[in-house]
């Protein structure tokens, strides 16, 4: 939903109208995954090396096999494959994304090289924004339309000002890597993610709520919003091994 240009920026400039977003954008970019990747890596320990053939030829074989993997935790056979995704979200999902350091690898945007866009995050009408209980016991509610007018109209009053002076101070001839200082988390930011199945496991274990989950998991909606499109386009390439994590209670090997 863009907006006019906040004031102090020039009105002929089209980077200068702020975009606000309530969604994320995740799309896959190159893999080399599947099944039998699988199935490849458990073999080779006790068949040696076998063609694509021999692998596949017993589907049910198959997918007993990936289910006991799962089961038993032997995990090293599903990190013989790799996902490119592409991010496009708030950087405070991607200060939470970097703690996911373990089979992971990122390459973000840089406010050092380049004028970074005027596109923030707002709340959604179906975002959760109140909290309510105990620290460890709580729970997220509904407000109510006041509530999230207010959010709105304080988030986007509040990235207006910042945006001006992030504009304002590059007029000036400050360094892009100073005048970022000034932008807030929920500026949007993009990056690159790439990631083997074992690790994604691990992410969606903690970054998704799922009835079939064995161990709660309550994460922030917004990374929930990112690894359940991470998680869809995956279970496409590997469906024998995305239906082990769900039969086995989505806890990765």
């Amino acid at each position: 939903m863009p907006t006019e240009p906040p004031a102090g920026t020039p009105d002929s400039d089209p980077a200068a109208a702020i975009e606000f977003r309530d969604d994320v954008t995740v799309e896959l970019i190159k893999h080399s995954a599947s099944d039998s990747d699988v199935l490849w890596a458990a073999r080779v320990s006790t068949a040696g090396e076998q063609s694509l053939d021999e692998l596949t030829k017993d589907p049910e074989r198959s997918k007993g096999l990936i289910n006991y993997l799962m089961r038993d935790r032997h995990g090293s056979p599903f990190e013989h494959n790799s996902m490119t995704f592409f991010v496009s979200a708030p950087i405070f999902v991607f200060r939470e994304f970097m703690r996911h350091r373990v089979g992971w690898s990122y390459n973000e945007e840089s406010g050092r090289y380049r004028e970074l866009q005027p596109v923030f995050y707002v709340p959604g009408p179906d975002r959760k924004l109140v909290q309510q209980g105990r620290p460890g016991k709580y729970e997220f509610v509904h407000g109510t339309p006041e509530q999230h007018k207010g959010a709105v109209a304080a988030m986007e009053e509040s990235y207006a000002q910042s945006y001006a002076a992030y504009r304002a101070m590059l007029a000036e001839g400050v360094a892009r890597e100073v005048a970022r200082a000034t932008l807030p988390v929920g500026l949007f930011s993009s990056m690159y993610a790439t990631c083997n199945a074992r690790s994604l496991m691990h992410f969606l274990g903690l970054r998704t709520q799922h009835e079939m989950a064995k161990v709660p998991s309550f994460p922030q909606r917004e990374i929930a919003m990112v690894g359940e499109r991470m998680e869809a386009a995956w279970s496409e390439l590997m469906p024998l091994t995305h239906a082990a994590f769900n039969a086995n209670g989505r806890v990765a090997p």
